[in-house]
């Protein structure tokens, strides 16, 4: 596949540490432009889209037709040459279009063909999520093309045993990237967001099933217009540097720390999926060797990478000083960036806590995330859904107190909408 005409990567760090500090954080900016249209035909074989419908029994009715209606739009909206396929799952898989083990080539007469397989769906059985990706991942290595994308719709929790489910992910690494949607009710935060981390997509939810075919589309449109599969960030450190993370914190969180794969001498890589013209946010935190007064060096060195070309690269500095003025002041993008992260984790923790039935542990973590949310503007949306979760006492002290459970499906999506974050501009202040 071509290459967006430029990349670029810029580093957004207050690179000064005080006598005897070790850690360095770093918000690297990566952006693409110049790709083409989503709607340009393709090479056929070279990109390859499936979606991945949930047909299970609690399905039936209008989430049903919503996923008919949402899916015959994204087949619609396919480029000509783009091999593409339906699968169909409940406790197993199985092809709905073209049939079989390979996909069919986009053409006007096969999208045809392909929104009349959908219109014939049923409801019936489970959930087995990990089927469902299995039998995409074995029609993707059949295809050989190189960029593939799928779209997961499901509305209920996945009935496979964590073990297997797990070594389902293991299996899909890096062979497609998967958006991962959750539709009415009954489906599991958790399970979403394992697909879209390990298969380096998107997770959300959709509450009003008309919403469904604007996300289809959007995500289609958005699959098209990648241009790179299997873009790694290469990340170079000295001797005697620990690399605490590094995570994508825009547009969605996704912690990329133990993906990272030794290629060098401390030289490691880390996948970061397909790209056309976008840009992206990732926090990279390592602790240095301190060094003496007016000392500085080189912290990281983290270049963009696609196959063997090197498409950017951006430095990450350390200079200590006893000036306190320079060594207080925290970068803006930094300290967003951590907050948002922070956020996200006390409302996973505070789920899972409230699940197990550890009342105390639940009602601390959304007490934080109540104080954080209400510290900012930004979160004016998540500060509401947390407000349906928890009766707030206090914002300022994070004193709140539990609902009961009939507000789970609010918490399964306040859990994958505090991933998504807003892009820290510069002139932010710390």
């Amino acid at each position: 596949m071509t290459s967006p005409s430029q990349i670029s990567v810029e580093t957004h760090q207050n690179e000064f540490l005080p006598a005897g500090g070790r850690t360095v954080d770093a918000i690297v900016s990566v952006t693409g432009s110049g790709a083409p249209s989503a709607a340009q035909p393709r090479r056929p074989g070279s990109v390859a889209e499936m979606i991945l419908i949930d047909v299970s029994a609690s399905m039936s009715g209008r989430k049903l037709r919503a996923a008919k209606q949402a899916a015959a739009a994204a087949i619609d909206a396919l480029p000509d040459g783009v091999s593409f396929g339906i699968v169909a799952g409940d406790t197993t898989a199985w092809p709905v279009y073209p049939g079989g083990k390979y996909l069919a080539t986009s053409t006007r007469a096969h999208r045809s063909a392909a929104r009349d397989a959908v219109s014939g769906l049923q409801t019936r059985g489970g959930t087995a999520i990990g089927a469902w990706l299995s039998l995409a991942a074995r029609m993707f290595t059949e295809q050989g093309a190189a960029l593939n994308h799928a779209i997961l719709l499901t509305d209920g929790a996945n009935g496979e045993d964590e073990r297997t489910f797990e070594a389902t992910l293991a299996r899909c690494e890096g062979r497609f990237v998967c958006d991962s949607r959750g539709i009415g009710e009954g489906w599991v935060a958790r399970d979403l967001i394992k697909v879209s981390e390990r298969l380096l997509g998107t997770a959300s939810g959709i509450v009003d099933p008309a919403a469904l075919t604007a996300d289809f589309l959007a995500m289609t449109q958005a699959a098209m217009g990648k241009t790179m599969a299997d873009v790694v960030l290469r990340l170079w450190t000295p001797a005697g540097a620990t690399v605490r993370f590094l995570k994508q914190v825009f547009p969605e969180i996704v912690d990329l720390t133990g993906r990272r794969t030794d290629t060098g001498k401390r030289v490691g890589e880390y996948p970061t999926g397909s790209w056309g013209a976008e840009s992206r946010d990732y926090h990279i935190r390592i602790d240095l060797e301190p060094g003496g007064l007016g000392e500085e060096v080189l912290a990281a060195r983290l270049s963009v990478v696609h196959g063997t070309d090197v498409l950017g690269q951006s430095l990450v500095r350390a200079v200590w000083t006893n000036d306190l003025s320079s060594t207080t002041t925290i970068n803006g993008r930094v300290a967003a960036y951590t907050n948002a992260s922070e956020l996200a984790e006390a409302i996973r923790e505070g789920n899972e806590a409230q699940k197990a039935g550890d009342v105390e542990r639940a009602t601390a973590k959304f007490g934080r995330a109540v104080q954080l949310a209400s510290a900012s503007p930004e979160y004016e949306g998540t500060a509401k859904m947390l407000r349906e979760t928890v009766e707030v006492v206090d914002e300022k002290t994070g004193t709140v107190r539990l609902r009961g459970r009939s507000t789970s499906s609010v918490s399964e999506l306040l859990e994958v909408t505090s991933r998504k974050t807003q892009q820290v501009r510069p002139g932010r202040p710390g």
